[in-house]
């Protein structure tokens, strides 16, 4: 998909992060915009600020985690716009207390992160490409799975096994529209540390999946160094500016970062010799990655 003038994009997460970066370069492009997100006032504003410059556009509260929602989404897309060539499967969360070790994670961590990092991808697919497919139009999707669904570790299990099945999920999608010859691209966004709100998930998590002894916070020093990698992460604009070249130039991997270029080689290189991995410390590479951002 190389011509955006003109064209529809869909944009989940739409109200902050990297859904407003792409939100907002979509529109330098000269495309329509169908925004949703969960926080209905921030995308209200938003999507009242592109319609006074003149956007087309449209939003919709949304929770990816409902099918019945995001195909009212997709329903709003077609009935307002009649067509959509680009979909975003943007929206994500990441559950507090990301470093415990993986057997202390209750329940509903593990429900909510699939129920949105990975349901709601299978919810897009769902809704849009088989209406994408009838229209046959040259268009694309984007899945935003992150770094963490490349490699492994002790870190971030819950959070990373969603986003893994993010990864195998676009994989099997890219094939089947080879396969048949359609017209449609796919990028697997993989953000390593970005300038976003993600880090702030908890203030969307659902009432009924609140773990019987509350939300997990990260240790003092956990938080602390957390703090720390925010000056060395990548402005949301230049995602945004990634995924349009990924888009463009039929790329299905969108990597961010080549710092945790070694790690993943670790991991691939593993399985091939049937040998046990050395993983790396996910929070050390993720520091090592804000560094270096520092530097440069």
């Amino acid at each position: 998909m190389k011509d955006f003038r003109g064209k529809v994009a869909v944009i989940t997460g739409a109200a902050s992060g990297i859904g407003l970066a792409l939100a907002e370069r979509l529109a330098q492009e000269g495309m329509t915009l169908v925004l949703a997100d969960i926080e209905e006032p921030r995308l209200r504003g938003v999507a009242d600020a592109f319609s006074a410059r003149g956007v087309p556009v449209a939003a919709l509260k949304v929770d990816v985690s409902d099918a019945d929602q995001v195909e009212a989404l997709a329903a709003l897309a077609y009935d307002r716009f009649g067509a959509v060539h680009l979909l975003c499967n943007n929206a994500g969360i990441v559950p507090a207390g990301r470093f415990r070790p993986v057997w202390e994670f209750p329940l509903e961590d593990w429900k909510w992160a699939f129920d949105v990092n990975m349901m709601g991808v299978v919810h897009g697919l769902r809704s849009f490409v088989p209406r994408m497919l009838a229209g046959g139009e040259a268009g694309h999707v984007v899945n935003t799975a992150s770094i963490a669904g490349l490699l492994s570790g002790a870190g971030t299990p819950v959070y990373g096994a969603a986003k893994h099945a993010v990864v195998r999920i676009s994989e099997a999608l890219y094939a089947s529209l080879e396969e048949r010859g359609a017209p449609i691209g796919v990028t697997i966004l993989c953000p390593g540390l970005v300038q976003t709100r993600i880090y702030d998930s908890e203030r969307n998590r659902p009432e009924a999946l609140v773990p019987d002894g509350g939300v997990a916070a990260e240790t003092p020093d956990m938080h602390a160094a957390i703090i720390k990698l925010g000056p060395g992460a990548l402005p949301p604009a230049v995602v945004a500016d990634m995924v349009v070249d990924a888009v463009a130039a039929g790329q299905l991997y969108c990597l961010t970062t080549d710092a945790f270029d070694a790690a993943i080689r670790e991991r691939n290189d593993a399985v091939i010799e049937r040998r046990n991995p050395r993983f790396a410390n996910l929070l050390a590479l993720t520091q090592d990655e804000s560094g270096k951002r520092l530097k440069s």
